[in-house]
């Protein structure tokens, strides 16, 4: 998916060079929408693949450019590099999908381990210690509802995926940050515009939405399931999970009792709810991680200080409750 270029037009050879290790070319088969673009959903049907390498490639993009630091560009590149196929699915499947803390499990190590990857690091002057953890450039990441590369870039990329707004406005609200001190005099990715900050905070909003809507948190659980059964029988190992989707797809095609599975999952189109289950066995009571984004303006304040609106739609959807069942078919 190309939106990379509202942050930049060009990318740094020394992240390109990164770009062509293992653990980052093994990203450009997991996909950031978590299995959900797999399924007949209208809102997850037939958007365009966008995967985790895009997403790292964008945060390392936008913290070169408000840092020009290459050891925290390539901590942002290399942030991921231990997500497993479907992403946090496999959250799900650990039951830590409202904390989804298992993904990130393993990063240190991946980077440690790699040889590609560690002669570069070297020749670059870096070390492992300098890359192998994201949160300690708050540029990068930041606690929410602070504004990092992370939740900017995962922001802009599903805009654009979702068609919630063009590229071109997109880069308008972009070309409006800048890294500032935040009230807490913190290094944050703030806004200059009142308006720009408030446009993208709804706009975020609005991608909150669909992370926790119904068919969303029903299809990663569904998925979460087929994946167990799928490791109870043997027919992958945990190891494949580090794999990409293609390879497990594979391997769930080649069985028959889970190519019908995978099948049934593939042709997901719509949910209901309710209060109780009847008879139907595809019901499921799923909780939700509530992500949200309050970005800061220069000298005023967060958006939800600012924009009463706002204020009011933010408060709204983290106290929403999601203890119905679900079923989709």
């Amino acid at each position: 998916m190309d939106y990379h270029s509202i942050y930049q037009t060009e990318t740094p050879e020394f992240l390109l060079r990164l770009c062509d290790t293992p653990p980052l070319r093994r990203l450009r088969d997991v996909g950031m929408n978590c299995g959900c673009e797999y399924t007949a959903f209208p809102r997850f049907a037939g958007i365009e693949r966008y995967t985790r390498f895009e997403h790292s490639l964008g945060a390392a993009l936008i913290v070169w450019r408000f840092t020009h630091d290459e050891k925290q560009a390539a901590a942002a590149l290399l942030h991921d590099v231990a997500t497993p196929v479907f992403a946090h699915v496999v959250d799900f499947l650990c039951g830590d999908y409202l904390e989804q803390t298992a993904t990130e499990s393993g990063t240190a190590e991946i980077i440690r381990s790699d040889a590609e990857l560690g002669a570069i690091l070297r020749a670059l002057g870096l070390r492992t210690g300098d890359v192998e953890d994201y949160h300690r450039y708050p540029i990068a990441d930041n606690d929410p509802p602070r504004l990092s590369a992370d939740r900017l870039d995962y922001t802009c990329g599903n805009a654009v995926n979702f068609s919630l707004a063009s590229r071109e406005e997109l880069s308008e609200l972009f070309a409006d940050l800048r890294a500032g001190e935040n009230e807490s005099g913190e290094t944050e990715l703030v806004f200059q515009s009142e308006e720009k900050a408030a446009r993208f905070a709804f706009l975020a909003l609005d991608c909150s939405r669909i992370y926790v809507c119904d068919a969303d948190r029903y299809a990663m659980q569904r998925l979460s399931e087929l994946l167990r059964a799928a490791l109870a029988a043997g027919v992958i190992c945990e190891r494949d999970l580090a794999s990409t989707e293609e390879a497990v797809i594979a391997g769930l095609c080649a069985d028959p009792a889970l190519a019908a599975d995978w099948a049934a999952f593939r042709a997901l189109r719509r949910t209901e709810r309710a209060d109780a289950p009847d008879e139907r066995s595809s019901w499921r009571k799923i909780f939700a991680k509530h992500r949200r984004i309050d970005p800061f303006v220069a000298g005023r304040g967060r958006v939800s200080a600012l924009d009463l609106a706002f204020a009011a739609e933010l408060n709204g959807f983290m106290n929403e409750k999601h203890d119905y069942f679900v079923l989709g078919e």
